[in-house]
């Protein structure tokens, strides 16, 4: 049994890096639109997060396969990224700011994945994924995005956009006493001197339709990461309204986090995934026809519980199955670019240009659709891991 004390310092991690991304990924569209700038400027800037994610979890995740140096890695990505948040402060013009946040994402983008892979280990059991454990802490995270989501749609209500850069660095500030919290754990040197290819796991037919589901699951998503707060206050929400509506999603969230082990048996992992992204068509199709009723769209962001974090919870699990031991912090890396890197610089950049010519109503209808594609794939996953018996193998009538 894995010693509580062990878990915490994941815990507090997880609490502050989301506890940041609460606040930064909802309102960041906002104070770049109240900085003037448009709405396909903004899609671009919002884009480069996602275009970290091509490039920098797979770069950290090698690494630190390799050396087994994952926490002074992560106590390395929080330490630049905080220094970079101190110059949201300057007056860069678009390109400028657009170098700060590429710097910046560059060393956030791959903190979440190397912590899952080291916390991966720590909570499992007999080689098996333990959701009940992984929940317990994943939920502090839900938890401090929760926070910050409310609180900081109030504040910037109450006080206004500018103050936006420093949330970023009071948060960044936070994640980074939490890696120096964390034990200086290293893997045994003769776990990490051989290098293990990923190439044959890659090659597995269930892998290559996990990885297209959750592109297109995640695909879906991007509406609500980059344009959901732009939506509503298009529609005349106040921002401290938006922040309420970011947190009941997450309020849920928490709360599957932490039931989700009396749920989860009940399915198999791949049934999971067909159902996470077939809730996703209803919730994207309820966002883009009713976003001016308030219940309805209430209701829309509780399906987050399925679409988000149940979601989550399977794909670290199945991608623990599939990319053990050294393979697996590339595992996490891989799945942050083919589930966020690509789908989110694609999401970001389409959306803008739909967006501007059709409005951001259209975004959500596109996601509806793109979810459905993600149904498909993930019933293809589901059917590969129960397929259909042979009519001769049927039972006698």
């Amino acid at each position: 049994m894995t010693p509580r004390r062990q878990l915490w310092p994941f815990a507090a991690l997880s609490a502050s890096y989301f506890g940041h991304i609460g606040f930064f990924n909802p309102y960041l569209p906002l104070w770049l639109q109240d900085m003037g700038l448009s709405l396909l400027t903004i899609s671009v800037l919002t884009a480069v997060q996602a275009t970290t994610r091509l490039f920098a979890p797979y770069a950290w995740g090698a690494i630190s396969d390799r050396t087994g140096e994952r926490v002074k890695l992560l106590r390395i990505g929080a330490g630049v990224a905080f220094v970079c948040a101190c110059f949201l402060w300057g007056d860069w013009g678009p390109v400028g700011l657009g170098v700060v946040l590429l710097l910046m994402f560059t060393h956030t983008s791959a903190m979440m994945p190397m912590s899952e892979a080291a916390m991966a280990h720590l909570v499992s059991q007999n080689g098996a994924f333990d959701t009940k454990r992984y929940g317990r802490v994943r939920l502090w995270g839900s938890m401090g995005f929760l926070l910050t989501v409310f609180v900081a749609g109030a504040w910037f209500e109450a006080f206004g956009m500018h103050h936006f850069p420093g949330w970023t660095v009071f948060s960044l500030g936070a994640v980074l006493l939490s890696v120096w919290w964390m034990p200086d754990i290293k893997e045994a040197a003769h776990l990490v001197v051989e290098h293990v290819s990923v190439g044959p796991v890659l090659r597995q037919k269930p892998v290559q339709w996990f990885f297209a589901s959750t592109f297109f699951h995640v695909l879906s998503h991007i509406g609500i990461y980059v344009f959901f707060s732009l939506y509503l206050n298009s529609l005349g929400y106040s921002k401290t309204m938006i922040g309420v509506l970011w947190a009941v999603s997450v309020a849920v969230e928490v709360v599957w986090f932490f039931t989700q082990s009396r749920w989860l048996p009940r399915l198999s992992l791949t049934a999971w995934l067909v159902a996470c992204s077939a809730v996703m068509v209803l919730r994207m199709g309820l966002t883009a026809a009713w976003a001016d009723v308030l219940w309805i769209l209430l209701l829309a962001q509780m399906l987050h519980a399925i679409t988000f974090a149940t979601h989550h919870t399977v794909c670290i699990a199945l991608i623990s199955q599939h990319f053990a031991g050294r393979l697996r912090g590339r595992g996490q890396a891989l799945y942050t670019v083919i589930a966020y890197g690509f789908p989110g610089v694609l999401g970001a950049l389409l959306g803008g240009l739909i967006s501007e010519r059709w409005g951001l109503q259209s975004v959500f209808a596109l996601s509806s659709l793109t979810g459905v594609v993600a149904t498909a794939a993930a019933y293809r996953v589901w059917r590969l891991q129960h397929p259909r018996r042979p009519l001769s193998d049927a039972p006698a009538a």
